[in-house]
């Protein structure tokens, strides 16, 4: 099954991707992209259920990379790099239904298929801070 969430991660990376280089509608490419990817219901209820999430929180999930990665601007990033974070943050913090070392370790995985040399890197970086950010909070409120 993890494989096939993966397929279904790569699907909203995809999506999302796509609706951020050429601006074209949301719903029209996720509909076309799990016509072509033919999977399951399950997976592709989580991959529309990320990639709705996504698009539905986007300005607070760049205010988040912003955050974690000042030095920088979130327009600036690479696209892929930039709709990798978004997914897996999006999936740590508000679908909850993943483990947060589980969405990392799938974020890096995606970062390795499609974004450049340094990209896995950069990515396990900023969910690193997120991951010791939210310690941070969770001893302050224990």
């Amino acid at each position: 099954m993890r494989n096939s969430r993966r397929k279904a991660r790569v699907l909203a990376f995809q999506v999302l991707f796509e609706v951020d280089c050429t601006r074209h509608d949301v719903e029209s490419v996720l509909q076309h992209v799990l016509e072509d990817a033919r999977m399951e219901p399950l997976l592709e209820e989580f991959a529309q259920r990320l990639t709705r999430g996504v698009r539905a929180r986007q300005r607070e999930l760049d205010g988040i990379i912003q955050r974690l990665a000042p030095a920088w601007p979130v327009g600036q990033l690479a696209p892929v790099d930039r709709n990798i974070l978004r997914v897996a943050i999006f999936e740590i913090l508000f679908d909850n239904e993943t483990p947060p070392k589980a969405a990392i370790n799938e974020a890096v995985e995606i970062a390795k298929l499609f974004g450049g040399e340094a990209s896995p890197k950069f990515v396990n970086g900023v969910l690193g801070s997120l991951m010791a950010e939210r310690e941070k909070a969770a001893l302050v409120s224990a």
